[in-house]
């Protein structure tokens, strides 16, 4: 697992391991990064998956705006978050992520998939409000930290899937 150090280093690469940061200072942890919200969405359709990517569909979502406060109240239930980072992983990293304990404790959960290495993109995780009450989120709070680990060795080919580069407007 990478250490403060190691992640501070590799910020100053060519891509930058992270990119898009809301507050170096305060998302830079001793063992990982803070994610920040960038978006909320609801779902709006089901989604499949089939035996193969072809028969895979997502769910359409639609996006909640934020109140003027920048802050917004979402009732129990499943939300697609977007993330403000842009992740760079090289091809000899990978990551994972997991939920800060604070919003655990407010019976909330953040639910992420593997970064494979190689990958590159705007991320978006599962954001669900098991409170019974709800939960109110302000745009830039920090929901996850993103931990990263060495691979034995490089792998040849990086990820290469359907998700590769995405939520980056092209410039």
């Amino acid at each position: 697992m990478l250490s403060r150090e190691e992640i501070l280093k590799l910020l100053k690469g060519n891509p930058p391991l992270i990119e898009g940061m809301v507050d170096l200072a305060n998302q830079v942890q001793p063992n990982g990064i803070d994610l920040t919200l960038k978006d909320i969405a609801s779902y709006a359709t089901p989604g499949t998956m089939s035996e193969t990517n072809g028969g895979r569909i997502l769910s359409v979502t639609n996006l909640m705006p934020f109140e003027t406060d920048g802050g917004i109240t979402l009732p129990p239930g499943c939300y697609l978050i977007t993330h403000n980072e842009v992740v760079n992983l090289p091809n000899n990293l990978m990551a994972l992520a997991r939920p800060r304990s604070s919003l655990l404790r407010c019976g909330v959960a953040v639910h992420t998939a593997v970064w494979d290495a190689g990958y590159s993109g705007r991320s978006q995780s599962l954001l669900v409000v098991y409170n019974q009450f709800g939960f109110r989120l302000y745009r830039n709070a920090r929901v996850i930290q993103m931990v990263f680990f060495y691979l034995n060795r490089a792998v040849n080919k990086g990820y290469k899937g359907m998700f590769q580069g995405e939520n980056i407007t092209p410039v």
